[in-house]
């Protein structure tokens, strides 16, 4: 059975307070039909000053989502580790660990865009320093026990339910984080399909003596819609998508490698692409993928046909897949 994930960041251009909230409020809703139509997985993320209001408190959300379901992970991927205070952040993860039952995965990312650093008064230049400094408290204060932090003795509590931690894996393209992934023994999250920086994290694995795994994105990661008519779809919706995708590639340089970066400038070039994709339930279980990522509410997507497209995952597609 290949994973299913429900993605939601939440975009919407222009929405008042009030189209906000019922969107938010439908996106929890649909966390839950996920949750009982057998879907893995809730994913979610974080940026900041975003003018389309993408997501900022990915955790809060979480929490949301967890009070509403029973069995569904929720994966936030990626926070922008720098940005949190280590051990807020730490206290902040044990209590859903322990509301969820140890259903919250964390990856751990430094982000990309200067401006959210600037945001939070954080020094961009030490950003590497800083998630080292994040990752090691997070894994001292889990243990409950008293430590050393900036110069004073601390304790976190309550401790997470789960051992020997919360899920915390080290996200990122670079040969940087699969080195601090390794020295802390934690799992890497390439940020896109990347078989060479596995190979280098194996290495400083054997290097430092400690023992981890790769959570890799496949090859072909593709954003879903799912539609009965998948032209009227893109004709009517696909500037949604196209937003988002030209949202995001505006904040990614040359050298950032990401599972879901688009080129596309039109709606005509992002559907010859196939990043993201609109399709019919059959099309889409006949797609074959390890990872099937259904994004509901893309880049404002009015909420009416997000159900539509959840709705034809869940009854039509999940059963399919579950039957091989």
């Amino acid at each position: 059975m290949p994973v299913t994930v429900v993605r939601f960041n939440l975009v919407a251009p222009d929405a008042t307070p009030a189209e906000l909230r019922a969107r938010y409020r439908a996106a929890v809703e649909m966390a839950a039909y996920a949750d009982a139509h057998g879907i893995t997985t809730v994913q979610t993320e974080e940026h900041h000053g975003v003018a389309n209001n993408w997501l900022p408190s990915p955790f809060v959300f979480a929490a949301a989502v967890f009070g509403a379901t029973r069995r569904i992970a929720v994966t936030v991927s990626a926070v922008i580790g720098p940005l949190h205070d280590p051990l807020r952040l730490a206290e902040d993860i044990a209590v859903l660990d322990l509301l969820s039952g140890g259903r919250l995965v964390t990856v751990a990312g430094i982000g990309y865009r200067p401006e959210e650093y600037a945001h939070f008064g954080a020094d961009w230049k030490r950003r590497g320093k800083l998630q080292d400094e994040l990752l090691e408290t997070l894994l001292k204060a889990w243990t409950g026990e008293e430590f050393t932090y900036r110069g004073r003795t601390v304790r976190v509590t309550p401790r997470p339910c789960t051992e020997p931690h919360p899920l915390l894996l080290v996200g990122g393209s670079s040969k940087a984080a699969a080195r601090r992934a390794a020295r802390l023994g934690l799992p890497l999250f390439p940020s896109a399909h990347l078989p060479e920086l596995e190979a280098y994290y194996k290495e400083r694995l054997v290097e430092y003596g400690t023992e981890g795994w790769t959570m890799m994105p496949a090859a072909e990661t593709p954003l879903l819609h799912v539609a009965e008519d998948p032209d009227r779809a893109w004709a009517e919706h696909g500037r949604h998508f196209l937003h988002e995708a030209r949202t995001y590639a505006s904040w990614q340089s040359g050298d950032i490698r990401s599972a879901v970066k688009s080129a596309a400038t039109t709606v005509e070039e992002l559907r010859a692409e196939g990043v993201y994709r609109i399709l019919t339930p059959e099309e889409c279980v006949a797609q074959g993928l390890d990872n099937y990522v259904l994004h509901p509410l893309s880049g404002g997507m009015p909420v009416e046909e997000g159900w539509r497209s959840l709705r034809l995952f869940g009854e039509r597609v999940v059963p399919a897949l579950a039957a091989g």
